[in-house]
């Protein structure tokens, strides 16, 4: 039996990078055929966008900014150029956003991440996500077949019918939050009903911590964890190494500063940002407001790609200030103006009965006049007062934060 689902897995990660910007600008070409994107990449020449550093410099489109362009140009907010019909299942997520299935086998790109967790062609799945007008029951349904599995539509909920299925198909796998399966572990112990069939599992959509997965494991259940969105399918997952997640083959993965599209220094807690490299529906540079870090050399179990921790938090950090929002972009257009400071973090607390800022700003020389200089600045994008403190490289946590609100 082999370890990895195909060659493409353990590939010279540069041999992967040549390959993947090969194809970028045919794919942006395709993208920018829709209106959207035409508009949002004006000036782009789709043939010199061949390295990462090229990708950088082109806008993010952010997640957040999803429902508000779908309710002005629906469906899909101009950013798809061909018609709905042309696609294979159409979807809504909570926004709304709206999503659609492409036609192609495991359009998203989840039977490597089943592969890693050990399910093979022949397993009978149990797959509990959703199969009600949101993408989640389908994206664990179609990665499943495609690996050649035969898949239990159960979807959450209703334990004594699925102990029912469980017992007269004798499912090996599970697919689902791990709250579900937890839930779903004691019914059947309390009822008696037996379960006993389901060896293996691949979660998300929940938290998933060392103690959890330690639970199941003792249960006799090996579980692995995936990260996945509903406009992207499956982004990365884990592997019998247990370090970290893979990111996902056909996907270009970048980490940048909260707020901004620029790229984080190597191992920095960031931003999640997803170029897909599907014509029919590509998505280029989607700021997806989770924050992650990259780990550094190659994964245990010889797959090459990049590796991140998994999900670190939320990005989307802004707060409302004396009757103000203040942004993570605010701050970093504070970072930019003072090359000369490190990481930033801006701290908004309680003074007496009023909202208070301090901007807590890592430098090499804490000299007074650039202090007095970042006050004005934090005046100047912010609208509103806060004193400034100058700490020294290194202080602030690599946590992704920029802004804490501490009220």
């Amino acid at each position: 039996m082999t370890d990895h689902y195909d060659a493409l897995e353990t590939r010279d990660p540069a041999e992967r990078e040549a390959a993947l910007f090969a194809r970028l600008p045919e794919v942006l070409r395709k993208a920018m055929a829709a209106p959207a994107y035409a508009n949002l990449l004006r000036g782009t020449d789709p043939a010199s966008i061949t390295s990462r550093e090229a990708l950088a410099g082109l806008p993010v489109l952010r997640k957040s900014e999803l429902p508000a362009l779908h309710k002005a140009a629906p469906p899909f907010g101009g950013f798809v150029a061909d018609t709905p019909g042309s696609f294979a299942r159409l979807f809504t997520s909570p926004g709304p956003i709206f999503e659609p299935e492409g036609r192609q086998a495991d359009p998203w790109r989840g039977a490597r991440a089943l592969f890693a967790a050990g399910f093979r062609e022949g397993d009978v799945v149990l797959n509990t996500f959703s199969y009600h007008l949101t993408p989640g029951g389908f994206i664990f349904d179609a990665s499943a077949r495609a690996l050649g599995c035969a898949v239990i539509p159960a979807g959450p909920g209703n334990t004594e019918q699925q102990f029912e299925l469980i017992e007269a198909y004798r499912p090996v796998g599970y697919s689902g939050t791990p709250d579900f399966l937890k839930i779903l572990l004691d019914a059947a112990a309390t009822a008696g009903r037996d379960v006993s069939s389901i060896k293996r599992a691949l979660v998300s959509g929940a938290a998933f911590p060392k103690s959890l997965q330690e639970e199941m494991k003792s249960r006799g259940v090996e579980a692995y964890e995936a990260f996945g969105t509903a406009d992207l399918g499956l982004i990365a997952f884990e592997t019998a190494a247990r370090e970290g997640m893979t990111v996902n083959e056909d996907l270009i993965l970048e980490i940048v500063k909260p707020g901004t599209g620029d790229p984080v220094a190597p191992e920095d807690v960031g931003e999640i940002v997803v170029t897909s490299l599907d014509p029919h529906h590509p998505w280029i540079r989607l700021a997806l407001g989770d924050l992650t870090a990259a780990l550094p050399g190659p994964s245990g179990c010889g797959r090459t790609n990049m590796r991140i921790k998994g999900w670190m938090g939320r990005a989307d950090q802004t707060t409302k200030v004396k009757g103000m929002f203040v942004r993570p972009e605010q701050i970093a257009e504070i970072g930019k103006r003072h090359p000369e400071l490190g990481r930033l973090r801006l701290v908004v607390t309680r003074a007496g009965e009023a909202d208070a800022m301090t901007l807590r700003a890592e430098c090499a020389s804490a000299a007074e006049a650039l202090q007095s200089n970042v006050a004005a600045t934090l005046r100047a994008v912010t609208k509103l007062g806060g004193t400034v403190e100058l700490v020294g490289t290194g202080s602030l946590p690599n946590d992704g934060k920029v802004i804490a609100d501490e009220r």
